[in-house]
């Protein structure tokens, strides 16, 4: 109170409000004055606005004879711009730079807190500004010099050609035609920086028309800045409380936007993302991330996020893969979109993508042509799938781009064993959608994977194999010798009435018996080797009865035998499936439903007369053991016997050799020069 004793009020003045130039009035900001330059001369001064973009060209006078303007310059400048000849066109009609033009820009993008205030009579006019514009002078003339001095240049190298060798120069045109745009096509084009530039451009100039300072109109608009009416109810705006008048004239800070240019619409700042519900944020992070570890996606949404709400919601969005989390194809491929690529509709993009989630659920490593030839999709499509969860290697493949998440997994075995259950059932889609082989479904091993590949040759793949087999020929030879006597020993003692016996399974090596479950479909009701609507057979001192033994080794030597007769060579898999098509033939009860093992299946084929060859394949090659194996028949009475093993012995070095390589060492072995038609029934 003593401070506002100490500092009277000296005079109180009425505000008032004027309307009548409201959202009309602009205030220009102009640069630092020349002595040359006059601004009240109206003969000399032009303007025009684009009043969409608030954007004004002023065109004032320069006073040439003022003693500051040189006036060289200014006509080497007038020279520059139009040249010799003067026209309508011309920049400078006088020969002589005798204007400037200036360009206005915006200061600030919110200008309601500023206004024009005119004192008078102890009264205070206010009237808000709609505009505040900065005039800086324009340069445009400079490039219209630039361009009439390339002109000139042009027209003096091209003056001594003829005008026959400027008909003769002919263009090439390429024609192109523009596809159906799109939704969202449309407005990212909308958005862009190029085409608010052309919208720009396209407005029109307004010409306007200048009023000097002391000009009769310019004194009769001046009065609009008065308020027309003193009466208090025609400014109800200025009734108010003092703390709400205080409030008026410094309202709540509100940090001004500056102009930034345009963020693409696929752009989020962090901000802006933990300002949506928890599920959004996850969506939309998973969606541009696409493969994350969970403790990674914890760290982005910010401390004191529920761990478990997060595992909730961001299964709805991603699938488990490897103890990582990778968002799901239905996310990234909306229903109704197709690929930029090849136009393939989203739903065969997402069966597409799962296929290589799941391969990767399978193992860290998959091959591209592997799924191109799977999928039957376009390789730039085969390639956006792979680099969303992977990293190419040289000479191997894809690898899944994250390592494996065991904290993870060790932490949520719930989860882990939920997201197992939903691979299944996808696995069981993609089985009927693409017609899956067995090499498909059986991932490989991760050791044959990373080991480093070694380089061994042909010679030495052989002597290996030979010198593996001489060490264990011995041992399994005694075994089957003992294994043979026990088995004669106990034909004396065995009964004879078959349909009552029961087999025991008890394999005669340590190898278990064949696998006939990938054609279950051909043993008509076979489990295990017997025919579950028969009787079966009761065990004698835990052996097969000697006749039932003598039959069983008929019955195997007939098929081995008939067999590589039409084949001459099989792998051990192939002759498996054709053991299993053979069994599926016989009538319930037959002997040979007894129980084949592999190792009974491979002796009987080496004592029919056929031999094992060690073929040296690559060490990878992604073929089973089973493939591995290769059976080929020595002797077969034929006028080709020796042909056939010439030729096996070349296989036995190399598993690829030329036709001319193998027609050359068929000569020199078998002494005779055969011609095309019997070197091609010998390789068939």
């Amino acid at each position: 109170m003593a401070n506002e004793e100490d500092d009277p009020i000296i005079q109180e003045i009425d505000v008032f409000l004027a309307r009548s130039l409201l959202e009309k009035l602009y205030l220009f900001q102009y640069p630092i004055r020349p002595a040359s330059m006059t601004y009240d001369d109206v003969t000399h001064l032009s303007a025009k606005i684009k009043p969409k973009q608030q954007k004004v060209e002023l065109e004032m006078a320069i006073d040439t004879l003022n003693p500051n303007y040189c006036r060289s310059k200014g006509e080497q400048i007038a020279l520059n711009v139009d040249g010799t000849c003067t026209d309508e066109t011309s920049t400078y009609s006088s020969k002589l730079m005798d204007k400037q033009t200036f360009c206005s820009s915006q200061a600030a993008s919110n200008v309601s807190r500023y206004a024009a205030a005119v004192y008078k009579k102890g009264e205070l006019h206010l009237t808000p500004l709609h505009g505040i514009l900065q005039l800086r002078p324009s340069f445009t003339y400079l490039d219209k010099a630039d361009a009439k001095h390339r002109e000139r240049e042009a027209a003096n190298e091209g003056g001594d050609s003829s005008q026959d060798e400027a008909e003769d120069d002919v263009k090439q045109i390429t024609v192109r035609f523009s596809r159906p745009e799109t939704e969202q096509a449309r407005q990212r084009r909308v958005q862009s920086y190029e085409f608010l530039q052309k919208r720009q451009a396209e407005e029109h100039w307004v010409h306007l028309h200048y009023y000097g300072l002391k000009d009769s109109r310019s004194e009769h608009e001046r009065q609009y800045l008065f308020s027309q009416g003193h009466g208090l109810a025609e400014n109800t705006e200025l009734i108010k409380s003092p703390s709400e008048y205080l409030m008026m004239l410094m309202p709540p800070s509100v940090e001004e936007e500056n102009d930034k240019p345009m963020a693409p619409s696929n752009v989020l700042s962090m901000a802006q993302l933990r300002t949506l519900p928890l599920a959004d944020q996850i969506k939309i992070l998973m969606k541009n991330v696409k493969v994350m570890p969970f403790a990674n996606l914890l760290s982005l949404l910010g401390s004191g996020t529920d761990a478990t709400a997060v595992l909730r919601c961001v299964q709805q969005v991603a699938l488990l893969v490897q103890g990582n989390w990778v968002v799901k194809s239905d996310v990234l491929y909306p229903k109704d979109t197709s690929s930029p690529h090849s136009g393939v509709p989203a739903e065969v993009l997402c069966r597409g993508r799962d296929f290589v989630m799941w391969k990767f659920t399978q193992d860290r490593w998959v091959v591209r042509k592997e799924v191109a030839a799977v999928t039957k999709l376009c390789p730039e499509d085969v390639k956006d799938f792979l680099e969303h969860m992977s990293v190419a290697r040289i000479n191997k493949g894809w690898e899944f781009m994250l390592p494996y998440d065991e904290d993870f997994v060790k932490k949520h075995p719930d989860i882990v064993q939920r997201q197992q259950m939903l691979w299944m059932g996808i696995q069981a889609k993609l089985e009927k959608v693409y017609n899956l082989l067995k090499e498909h479904l059986t991932p490989k091993k991760q050791e044959a994977q990373s080991a480093h590949q070694l380089l061994v040759s042909g010679e030495q793949r052989v002597n290996m194999a030979k010198a593996k087999v001489k060490q264990n020929y011995g041992q399994l030879e005694k075994e089957f010798q003992k294994q043979k006597a026990e088995m004669k020993s106990n034909d004396t003692s065995a009964r004879t009435d078959v349909p009552n016996v029961r087999v025991k399974e008890e394999p005669v090596s340590a190898e278990e018996p064949m696998d006939t479950s990938t054609h279950e479909g051909l043993n008509n009701g076979l489990v295990n080797g017997l025919h579950t609507a028969q009787g079966s057979m009761d065990p004698v001192n835990g052996h097969l009865p000697g006749g039932c033994i003598d039959r069983v080794a008929q019955e195997l030597k007939a098929f081995v035998s008939s067999t590589f007769k039409k084949q001459f060579v099989l792998t051990l898999s192939e002759l498996k499936r054709l053991f299993n098509l053979h069994l599926a033939s016989l009538p319930p009860g037959h002997t040979l439903f007894s129980g084949i093992s592999d190792k009974m299946l491979q002796d009987m084929v080496l004592d029919t007369g056929c031999k094992q060859i060690l073929v040296p394949f690559p060490p990878q090659t992604a073929a089973s053991p089973d493939e591995l194996k290769v059976y080929a028949l020595w002797e077969a009475g034929d006028t080709y016997d020796q042909h056939r093993q010439v030729l096996l012995e070349i296989f036995s070095k190399n598993y690829r050799v030329r036709r001319n390589v193998i027609q050359n060492q068929l000569s020199q072995e078998c002494g005779e020069d055969l011609n095309k038609q019997e070197v091609d029934r010998v390789l068939k």
